[in-house]
């Protein structure tokens, strides 16, 4: 087999699913015996990250958006230094530097995109045709963002391919019981727990799924809400929060609890797992909650309808409808068992890492 060399090209400087799965890959294929370097920024937190894995790191500098030809000549250097054959980018800021940089190599490496964002207008533009005709592969987690890729691009439709995201399902698979998770995390015993995770954000919809729970009078419906404050955003969405809660006389039924990294826990503490995002590319931790064995109730929009296979694995509600919402959650309450949890996990096997490593591997040719 012919000797290959990965870098993961990643200019960021925030911290969100973007950069994690390009760090999660990146360190995925280390670990499978591949050469791996991350190109990152000085201080970025994903190079932060990176130095807790041992993951091997060059530093870049910031570039801009577009036709920044000076970097991508820095960058093609950098590539020919480094001997790397194929290059990955997540980040569409990053997809012009790297374009430039495979022109000013001769061509040389092997250049893939792994979309993580859906495309918000078309891009048929020369410009962006010329772009993406350096792209050797397009990756597409779903199925859906495939065939947008297609209908708003003029990309060449040979050369993409679905892979969905991994994750790693072993720590899912734990033997905790429901009331140990919800010991650890302080929630009450026979009552019907929906859960929200994630960073208290206005794309996250901790409002929305509050405003749900002030329809639903049940005083055994109550909802566990885990994450933290955006850093950039500060604590005025976690205020609002905190104020519908009091004016709603909610106090007794929502429970506010801390980010942590054994996230099983949480899973495993929750009847029902909400995802109230308006509309989520792909939604990591709706194929986590199936991981745990446990339902989603996810916004009928993005990628959640296909992951829940259109309704046969999750329930779904109305894009930012509180009133749907509330009656999904309403219909578990009455039917807490029509989504069995093994149906779940084992639907969630799709998306093993070690078999999403294989197609990567396939797709890139190593």
């Amino acid at each position: 087999m012919k000797a290959v060399k990965l870098a993961y090209l990643c200019s960021s400087m925030s911290w969100g699913g973007l950069e994690m799965n390009q760090l999660r890959n990146a360190t995925w294929m280390r670990q499978r015996g591949h050469s791996v370097l991350l190109l990152c920024r000085e201080n970025s937190p994903i190079l932060l990250n990176a130095k807790d894995v041992g993951l091997p790191v060059q530093f870049i500098d910031a570039h801009k958006k577009y036709y920044d030809f000076k970097a991508g000549k820095i960058l093609a250097e950098k590539i020919n230094e480094q001997n790397i054959t194929h290059l990955i980018v997540r980040d569409t800021r990053d997809m012009s530097l790297a374009a430039i940089a495979k022109r000013k190599s001769l061509g040389t490496i092997h250049l893939s995109y792994f979309m993580e964002m859906q495309l918000g207008v078309k891009k048929k533009n020369p410009f962006h045709t010329i772009r993406f005709s350096y792209f050797d592969l397009w990756s597409c987690p779903l199925n859906w963002l495939e065939s947008q890729v297609k209908a708003m691009t003029h990309y060449d439709a040979r050369k993409i391919k679905v892979i969905p995201s991994g994750i790693e399902l072993e720590p899912f698979q734990s033997s905790i019981t429901k009331k140990e998770a919800r010991e650890i995390l302080e929630l009450p015993e026979g009552r019907q727990v929906f859960g929200l995770i994630g960073r208290f954000d206005p794309h996250k919809g901790q409002l929305l799924l509050l405003e749900a729970m002030k329809i639903i009078s049940d005083p055994n419906c109550v909802v566990c809400l885990l994450g933290e404050s955006t850093k950039e955003a500060g604590m005025e969405y976690l205020e609002k929060m905190n104020a519908f809660i009091r004016q709603n006389n909610l106090s007794e039924r929502v429970y506010i609890r801390p980010f942590r990294k054994d996230i099983t826990i949480f899973y495993k503490a929750i009847d029902a797992f909400i995802m109230a995002s308006k509309a989520e590319t792909f939604g990591m931790v709706t194929i986590e909650s199936m991981a745990a064995g446990t339902t989603v109730i996810a916004s009928n929009a993005g990628g959640s309808p296909e992951i829940l296979g259109f309704g046969h694995l999750g329930l779904l509600f109305e894009p930012m409808n509180a009133s749907s919402l509330a009656a999904q959650m309403t219909n578990f309450i009455e039917n807490p068992f029509k989504f069995h949890p093994k149906s779940l996990s084992d639907e969630a096997q799709k998306y093993d890492h070690h078999k999403m490593c294989e197609n990567v591997e396939k797709a890139l040719g190593i």
